[in-house]
Protein backbone atom coordinates (compact mmCIF):
# COMPACT_ATOMS: atom_id res chain seq x y z
CA UNK A 1 0.00 0.00 0.00
CA UNK A 2 1.66 3.45 -0.97
CA UNK A 3 0.62 5.53 1.89
CA UNK A 4 1.96 8.91 0.15
CA UNK A 5 -0.04 8.62 -3.09
CA UNK A 6 -2.49 11.34 -3.91
CA UNK A 7 -4.67 11.34 -6.47
CA UNK A 8 -6.34 14.63 -7.43
CA UNK A 9 -9.90 14.72 -8.83
CA UNK A 10 -10.39 17.80 -10.86
CA UNK A 11 -13.63 16.81 -13.48
CA UNK A 12 -17.17 16.63 -12.49
CA UNK A 13 -17.72 13.40 -13.58
CA UNK A 14 -14.50 11.79 -11.84
CA UNK A 15 -16.09 11.77 -8.07
CA UNK A 16 -18.43 9.27 -9.18
CA UNK A 17 -16.82 7.11 -11.70
CA UNK A 18 -15.33 3.72 -10.84
CA UNK A 19 -11.95 3.44 -11.16
CA UNK A 20 -9.34 6.39 -10.59
CA UNK A 21 -5.77 4.91 -12.50
CA UNK A 22 -4.24 8.04 -12.24
CA UNK A 23 -2.03 7.89 -9.23
CA UNK A 24 0.25 10.40 -8.59
CA UNK A 25 2.41 11.64 -6.34
CA UNK A 26 1.97 15.41 -5.88
CA UNK A 27 3.77 18.07 -3.79
CA UNK A 28 2.64 20.54 -1.65
CA UNK A 29 1.91 23.56 -4.63
CA UNK A 30 0.30 20.91 -6.79
CA UNK A 31 -1.81 20.25 -3.70
CA UNK A 32 -2.49 23.93 -3.55
CA UNK A 33 -3.60 24.48 -6.74
CA UNK A 34 -5.80 21.32 -6.84
CA UNK A 35 -7.78 22.41 -3.96
CA UNK A 36 -7.72 26.19 -4.62
CA UNK A 37 -9.41 25.58 -8.21
CA UNK A 38 -13.15 27.21 -7.49
CA UNK A 39 -15.69 27.69 -10.41
CA UNK A 40 -18.15 30.03 -10.01
CA UNK A 41 -21.37 29.35 -9.46
CA UNK A 42 -20.37 25.99 -7.24
CA UNK A 43 -23.48 24.77 -5.23
CA UNK A 44 -23.77 25.32 -1.53
CA UNK A 45 -23.05 22.36 0.48
CA UNK A 46 -25.88 21.49 3.49
CA UNK A 47 -23.42 19.64 5.63
CA UNK A 48 -26.06 18.42 7.78
CA UNK A 49 -27.90 17.12 4.98
CA UNK A 50 -25.36 15.30 3.82
CA UNK A 51 -24.42 13.36 7.73
CA UNK A 52 -28.39 12.64 7.66
CA UNK A 53 -28.25 10.98 3.87
CA UNK A 54 -24.95 9.34 4.90
CA UNK A 55 -26.69 7.67 8.03
CA UNK A 56 -30.08 6.98 6.59
CA UNK A 57 -28.12 5.34 3.43
CA UNK A 58 -25.35 2.69 5.18
CA UNK A 59 -25.80 -0.46 3.07
CA UNK A 60 -27.40 1.66 0.12
CA UNK A 61 -24.88 4.11 -1.65
CA UNK A 62 -24.97 7.70 -1.24
CA UNK A 63 -23.48 8.71 -5.04
CA UNK A 64 -26.20 8.62 -6.47
CA UNK A 65 -28.14 11.30 -4.30
CA UNK A 66 -28.21 14.54 -5.61
CA UNK A 67 -26.55 16.96 -2.40
CA UNK A 68 -23.47 14.45 -2.89
CA UNK A 69 -23.48 14.58 -6.36
CA UNK A 70 -23.19 18.16 -5.29
CA UNK A 71 -19.67 17.70 -3.92
CA UNK A 72 -18.48 16.60 -7.98
CA UNK A 73 -18.22 20.13 -8.40
CA UNK A 74 -16.42 21.61 -6.15
CA UNK A 75 -12.34 21.07 -6.23
CA UNK A 76 -10.71 18.04 -4.23
CA UNK A 77 -7.91 15.64 -3.49
CA UNK A 78 -8.33 12.06 -2.48
CA UNK A 79 -5.49 11.03 -0.27
CA UNK A 80 -4.41 7.90 1.04
CA UNK A 81 -4.01 7.95 4.84
CA UNK A 82 -3.23 4.26 6.95
CA UNK A 83 -4.90 3.78 9.82
CA UNK A 84 -4.60 0.92 12.48
CA UNK A 85 -6.73 -1.84 11.46
CA UNK A 86 -10.21 -1.33 12.16
CA UNK A 87 -9.21 1.79 14.23
CA UNK A 88 -8.90 5.61 14.14
CA UNK A 89 -5.05 5.27 15.05
CA UNK A 90 -3.25 7.45 12.00
CA UNK A 91 -0.27 4.85 10.78
CA UNK A 92 2.94 7.04 11.93
CA UNK A 93 3.96 6.68 7.79
CA UNK A 94 1.17 8.78 7.14
CA UNK A 95 1.79 11.83 9.20
CA UNK A 96 3.90 13.12 6.51
CA UNK A 97 0.52 13.08 4.25
CA UNK A 98 -1.22 14.95 6.76
CA UNK A 99 1.46 17.58 7.37
CA UNK A 100 1.76 18.05 3.45
CA UNK A 101 -2.01 18.27 3.87
CA UNK A 102 -1.74 21.14 6.44
CA UNK A 103 1.28 23.03 4.66
CA UNK A 104 -0.99 23.52 1.95
CA UNK A 105 -4.03 24.61 4.25
CA UNK A 106 -1.43 27.39 5.35
CA UNK A 107 -0.42 28.26 2.20
CA UNK A 108 -2.03 31.98 1.92
CA UNK A 109 -4.11 30.90 -1.04
CA UNK A 110 -6.22 28.14 0.90
CA UNK A 111 -6.21 30.16 4.25
CA UNK A 112 -9.72 31.57 3.62
CA UNK A 113 -11.47 28.45 2.73
CA UNK A 114 -13.55 26.13 4.27
CA UNK A 115 -12.67 22.31 3.98
CA UNK A 116 -15.02 19.16 4.00
CA UNK A 117 -12.78 16.00 5.18
CA UNK A 118 -14.64 13.16 3.85
CA UNK A 119 -13.87 9.71 5.17
CA UNK A 120 -13.85 6.20 3.52
CA UNK A 121 -14.07 2.63 4.37
CA UNK A 122 -13.91 -0.99 2.20
CA UNK A 123 -16.37 -2.95 2.45
CA UNK A 124 -15.16 -5.65 4.84
CA UNK A 125 -17.33 -5.55 8.11
CA UNK A 126 -20.73 -4.29 8.67
CA UNK A 127 -22.42 -1.18 6.84
CA UNK A 128 -23.34 0.69 10.07
CA UNK A 129 -19.90 -0.21 11.33
CA UNK A 130 -17.67 1.53 8.28
CA UNK A 131 -19.94 4.04 8.59
CA UNK A 132 -18.94 4.61 12.17
CA UNK A 133 -15.61 4.03 11.52
CA UNK A 134 -15.59 6.45 8.54
CA UNK A 135 -16.44 9.05 10.69
CA UNK A 136 -14.26 8.48 13.31
CA UNK A 137 -11.69 8.60 10.73
CA UNK A 138 -12.69 11.52 9.01
CA UNK A 139 -12.58 13.30 13.21
CA UNK A 140 -9.14 12.06 13.43
CA UNK A 141 -7.70 13.40 10.50
CA UNK A 142 -9.48 17.08 11.23
CA UNK A 143 -8.36 16.88 14.76
CA UNK A 144 -4.75 16.05 13.52
CA UNK A 145 -5.01 19.23 11.37
CA UNK A 146 -6.36 21.58 14.22
CA UNK A 147 -4.15 20.59 16.91
CA UNK A 148 -0.74 18.85 15.74
CA UNK A 149 -0.89 21.54 12.32
CA UNK A 150 -2.63 24.42 13.89
CA UNK A 151 -5.37 24.19 11.32
CA UNK A 152 -8.02 26.61 12.34
CA UNK A 153 -10.32 24.25 13.68
CA UNK A 154 -13.83 26.43 12.04
CA UNK A 155 -12.17 25.55 9.15
CA UNK A 156 -12.49 22.12 8.90
CA UNK A 157 -15.68 20.09 8.58
CA UNK A 158 -15.51 16.25 9.11
CA UNK A 159 -18.41 13.67 7.80
CA UNK A 160 -18.11 9.86 7.16
CA UNK A 161 -19.57 7.54 4.43
CA UNK A 162 -18.14 4.08 4.78
CA UNK A 163 -18.11 1.94 2.00
CA UNK A 164 -20.61 3.80 0.56
CA UNK A 165 -19.11 5.81 -2.35
CA UNK A 166 -16.10 3.34 -3.23
CA UNK A 167 -13.25 4.12 -5.63
CA UNK A 168 -13.12 0.18 -6.94
CA UNK A 169 -16.44 -1.16 -6.94
CA UNK A 170 -14.88 -4.31 -8.22
CA UNK A 171 -13.55 -4.94 -5.51
CA UNK A 172 -15.32 -3.51 -2.36
CA UNK A 173 -12.88 -4.85 0.15
CA UNK A 174 -9.64 -3.49 -1.68
CA UNK A 175 -7.57 -1.11 0.51
CA UNK A 176 -7.85 1.97 -2.56
CA UNK A 177 -11.25 2.28 -0.99
CA UNK A 178 -9.86 3.36 2.40
CA UNK A 179 -9.26 6.52 1.55
CA UNK A 180 -9.73 10.22 2.98
CA UNK A 181 -11.35 12.84 0.61
CA UNK A 182 -10.72 17.08 1.20
CA UNK A 183 -13.52 19.22 -0.60
CA UNK A 184 -12.96 22.76 -0.81
CA UNK A 185 -16.36 24.07 0.42
CA UNK A 186 -15.10 27.72 -0.45
CA UNK A 187 -14.77 30.66 1.40
CA UNK A 188 -15.44 30.60 5.55
CA UNK A 189 -17.92 33.09 6.18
Amino acid sequence: MKSFRLATMLAAGLLLAPGHPFAQELSGPQVVRTLGRLQGGAPAIDLALLMEEAAASAGKGVAALPDWQNLSKLSQLIVEIDFENDSIAIEPKSYRTVGMIADALHHPNLRRYKFLVVGHTSSTGDAKHNLDLSQKRANAITEALSTTFAIAPDSLFAIGVGEEWLVDPSNPQAADNRRVQLVNLGLVK
